[in-house]
Parts: structure tokens; sequence; C-alpha cells
């Protein structure tokens, strides 16, 4: 099973990430990496914007899928 984790890094000169956040410390082995970087200078804000505008994900207005309330789960600490 892969774990997922999204992070933004700095790419370098020589071509190697700099990552902006820290793993955590049960990151050890070799890991999957896909880049995304944007060819036509998007930002976050604008890919944000184009997401919630997709109607691919109306789904999720959709009451039948809020099934999760503020109790559930645990809060994430750093």
């Amino acid at each position: 099973m892969l774990t997922a984790i999204e992070t933004t890094a700095t790419v370098g000169a020589n071509r190697q990430f700099t990552l902006d956040e820290d793993l955590p410390e049960n990151v050890s082995a070799k890991v999957r990496v896909i880049v995304l970087f944007s060819e036509e200078g998007f930002n976050e804000s604008e890919w944000l914007k184009a997401a919630s505008k997709n109607d691919a994900f109306d789904f999720l207005n959709d009451e039948a899928e809020d099934i999760y309330t503020l109790e559930d789960g645990k809060p994430v600490r750093k």
C-alpha cells in the first residue's frame, strides 16, 4: 500500500529538491515522486479557483457526500 504526502519543494540549479517541510520520521526508504509544475505560470490560487468551478467536483455539493463532522477524527498537530 502506498501512502501519499503532499508538500512543496524548490528545485535547485542542479535539479535536486529541497523540501519546504520535513517528512514524517517514519519515511526512510526509497520513495516515488510525482513532480507537478506549471508551464504557463499558474499559481496555486488559480488552480484552486479552476478546480472549484470544475463540473467533475459537483458531487461534493451533494448532502449525501457530507458524511463527516468536526467530532470525527483527531485534530492535526505539528
